[in-house]
């Protein structure tokens, strides 16, 4: 239409899609019963988008029409496949046949997410395929974008991928929510897959884009099990440390320490997120991701001079160590205990621990022996903490710390 503005270009469409499409493959892989399937018809709708949408402009529910689409192409495929009437009568429950019959937003809709989310984290799938099928499936990811993140050939991945939809075929790896039994250590998988998704982007590369999606997964998984405090508390922990990304880094790239960060450059919007999250009532009692969500709540807190609360810190990792017993937590609870208690009774907690390949073990005993005066054994366990550093600027920290003991 004269006049009219214009639609969408290619890349805008791009994160519609990526946004939308996890909706949409969870309600064909539903109908069809099938993941290639589903993955081709999204495909498919995606290049009819990439079409019309620039001329003829946004429809009115993006996501309702990339189902719709999608489910159509799906059904015109299995016609040409001859595959049967029966995946075409399932596909009929899906809605009407025109576009944007499909809500998006429906309850059941948000059921086949959830299925889809726990049948890509299933036990019976390796941990990588089981990152690679979210990202892929529900993160709306194109493979060589999956590859590219996890630094592997993108013919690597493909097959991966392809390993897994194999598996959950041969294995009739279930499309459905566990049971009350088995939820929560399966969820515990879906949240161990998010935040291992997260961290990927927290690597020395930095990835954002990364970071952002596994963010966003993390508030689908929240919407769609309200009152469960670990998804909360996962979606949180992850906002807390995203908003203090800004003040990791000097402007030469020098590393800054989380209590000389310039508070200022924290993302406020997203340290309010979180405190929102947190504060929705739950059923349940809290599990290690909440409390490690509320103890990065209590750090930010800490605003304008004010003292940080570290005897609320200790108490949390009290109860973090009992739940999560581990050599790192251990380690994170002796940094709060040499600020409750001093010093000298955070390090004789460090001397049981087998961290001696972990970076923030030596960093962390450095700092402590430089506070009780024994100089010459804090350099050398700076040094060594410098030579674990898995990035450039936490190395040049950590060795200008060490030269200034030795000076």
């Amino acid at each position: 239409m004269v006049g009219s503005p214009p639609g969408p270009d290619p890349a805008a469409i791009g994160r519609i899609f990526r946004e939308e499409s996890g909706r949409s493959i969870a309600a064909l892989i539903r109908a069809f019963g099938d993941i290639d399937l589903a993955e081709d018809a999204i495909q498919d709708a995606f290049a009819v988008a990439i079409e019309r949408w620039p001329d003829e402009g946004l429809p009115p529910r993006p996501g309702a029409w990339i189902t719709t689409t999608a489910r159509n192409r799906g059904i015109d495929r299995i016609r040409r496949e001859s595959r049967g009437r029966e995946l075409i009568e399932e596909a009929a429950m899906l809605g009407g046949e025109e576009d944007g019959d499909t809500d998006p937003d429906s309850e059941a809709v948000a059921d086949e997410r959830l299925r889809l989310i726990f049948m890509c984290c299933h036990p019976a799938l390796s941990r990588e395929a089981q990152v690679a099928l979210t990202l892929r499936l529900l993160g709306g990811l194109t493979t060589p974008e999956v590859a590219s993140a996890f630094l592997v050939a993108e013919r690597t991945m493909g097959q991966r991928l392809s390993r897994a939809k194999r598996k959950i075929r041969e294995a009739r790896i279930p499309y459905a929510v566990p049971g009350e039994a088995e939820l929560p250590a399966r969820l515990s998988a879906v949240l161990a897959v998010l935040y291992l998704i997260y961290n990927a982007g927290l690597g020395p590369e930095g990835d954002r884009e990364l970071r952002d999606e596994a963010i966003r997964l993390a508030r689908i998984l929240q919407s769609l099990m309200p009152g469960e405090p670990e998804a909360a508390g996962l979606l949180a922990l992850m906002l807390l440390t995203e908003a203090r990304q800004a003040g990791r880094l000097a402007e030469d790239g020098t590393l800054v320490p989380l209590a000389e960060q310039d508070r200022r450059r924290w993302d406020q919007g997203r340290i309010a997120e979180a405190a929102g999250v947190l504060a929705q009532p739950t059923g349940h009692r809290s599990g290690p991701y909440r409390l490690q969500a509320e103890i990065a709540a209590v750090h930010t807190a800490a605003v304008g001079g004010e003292a940080t609360d570290w005897g609320r810190i200790l108490g949390l990792y009290d109860e973090l160590l009992a739940l999560a017993p581990t050599p790192v937590v251990a380690l994170n609870r002796a940094v709060a205990v040499a600020e409750v208690r001093g010093p000298g009774a955070a390090l004789e907690l460090l001397e049981g621990l087998e961290l001696d390949g972990y970076c923030p073990f030596h960093a962390a005993r450095a700092d402590l022996l430089r506070r009780i005066g024994r100089g010459e054994e804090a350099a050398a366990a700076y040094r060594r903490a410098a030579e674990l550093a898995p990035s450039e600027a936490e190395r040049r920290y950590l060795g200008a710390r060490g030269s200034t003991i030795d000076a």
